[in-house]
């Protein structure tokens, strides 16, 4: 085992550390301060605080403001200078609701019962989003 797959499995599994470079100090049981490492957090394992959702009713300033609408028009989501979205679903009006931002051409959602999810404008009049494909209203 490498001396960094050991250390990695002493933290993990709460052994001390043993490599060449890094002993852990008897007084501890921890190898020395310059030994240990810090894993930075996946955007997979960051919460919905750490994604630095936008405050509410942000004025958003992109062009892709408006009425979002699926093929068979089942699903139409509104997107609301506010940075706020609506979302109906077939009958059901707001099955949907929470915060959005736009960067660049992408798009993040935070809906109000904690479910996250994205998407990506191909361009002035498509949205990529959950699978579907979504046209700008007229």
């Amino acid at each position: 085992m490498t001396p960094l797959l050991a250390f990695i499995a002493g933290a993990v599994l709460g052994a001390p550390a043993v490599s060449a470079d890094c002993t852990p100090t008897e007084a501890s049981g921890r190898p020395p301060a310059a030994c240990e490492m810090t894993i930075a957090p996946t955007r997979a394992s960051q919460t919905e605080d750490d994604m630095q959702q936008p405050p509410a009713d942000e004025i958003q300033q992109h062009p892709y403001i408006g009425m979002w609408v699926t093929e068979d028009g089942r699903i139409r989501q509104e997107l609301l200078p506010n940075g706020r979205y609506d979302e109906a679903r077939g009958a059901r009006q707001s099955a949907y609701v929470g915060r959005y931002e736009v960067t660049g051409t992408s798009i993040f959602y935070w809906d109000d019962t904690g479910f996250t999810a994205d998407g990506e404008f191909v361009d002035a009049n498509t949205l990529r989003h959950g699978g579907m494909i979504f046209l700008r209203e007229e």
